[in-house]
């Protein structure tokens, strides 16, 4: 098991550091960790004069009675791993993660029909943080990922989302083909995006549905695809044949959140 800032490698052998996934890094980050409901051990700030953002964060902090500890920048530099901290990281819980079941009841208790995304199989920690940003952001009531094959929450996560994390529920689920098939028991519809299929602002996504996007070189596995109800695609007319995950996500998602609310 790695232990906090235990030396690791990248494919390529480029040398990283391994960060402690508990941090909260960056000012927009421990902002919305401030407004949730995540318990906070201590937030570190940088020695020297406070500016901008983080005298609020501090005095947030320490209206909350959170313990705020001033240390030289280079230890947040050390913590950090190479993320851009801005002067603040705090040091929270763990993210809890809920069940698939606990992700309709937060539909159900909105009276709302459910609006789910699902990440079959992303493996990049940006692409993920920006995922759950979009998530967040259109108004889901929750994302689920798998246990393995895939990039977990981590702080790179945490902070790529820009706070996001801390509003959105996250199932973390042993298969996701098992996780699609307890969602069509409940009523939900699937919608694997993929090439090939209806284009995105062709689809009814007016009723409960879940989304599935899939991992940067492989797309959402061909289990998935066969079980889901509908195959959504973005038409691309220029010279690239597709879009990150990240930005596909957020077109499907826009459109899907638009149908969705719609009274």
């Amino acid at each position: 098991m790695k232990k906090r800032n235990e030396r690791a490698y990248y494919k390529n052998g480029e040398e990283r550091t391994q960060i402690d996934e508990n941090l909260v890094i960056g000012r927009n980050a421990v902002r919305e960790l401030l407004k949730g409901t995540r318990s906070v051990d201590k937030i570190l700030v940088a020695k020297g004069e406070r500016e901008g953002s983080i005298t609020m964060l501090v005095a947030q902090a320490v209206s909350a009675k959170i313990p705020v500890v001033e240390c030289e920048k280079q230890k947040l530099d050390m913590l950090s791993g190479g993320i851009v901290h801005q002067g603040i990281i705090a040091m929270a819980a763990a993210k809890e993660y809920v069940s698939v079941e606990d992700i309709v009841k937060i539909a159900e208790k909105r009276s709302e029909m459910p609006f789910i995304l699902i990440a079959d199989g992303v493996e990049d920690p940006h692409n993920l943080g920006a995922i759950i940003r979009v998530a967040e952001g259109c108004g889901a009531h929750g994302l689920i990922i798998p246990k393995r094959r895939a990039v977990g929450v981590t702080s790179v996560v945490e902070k790529a989302s820009a706070g996001a994390l801390e509003h959105l529920a996250i199932a973390k689920v042993t298969n996701i083909a098992s996780a699609v098939e307890q969602l069509k028991k409940l009523g939900v519809w699937i919608y694997a995006a993929e090439a090939g299929g209806t284009p995105y602002y062709d689809v009814d996504f007016s009723g409960p549905c879940a989304i599935v996007v899939g991992s940067e070189g492989f797309g959402v596995s061909k289990l998935v695809r066969d079980i889901s109800d509908f195959n959504v695609s973005i038409p691309m007319y220029g010279k690239v044949t597709s879009f990150n995950v990240a930005c596909a996500t957020s077109v499907i998602m826009c459109e899907a959140a638009k149908r969705h609310h719609i009274k």
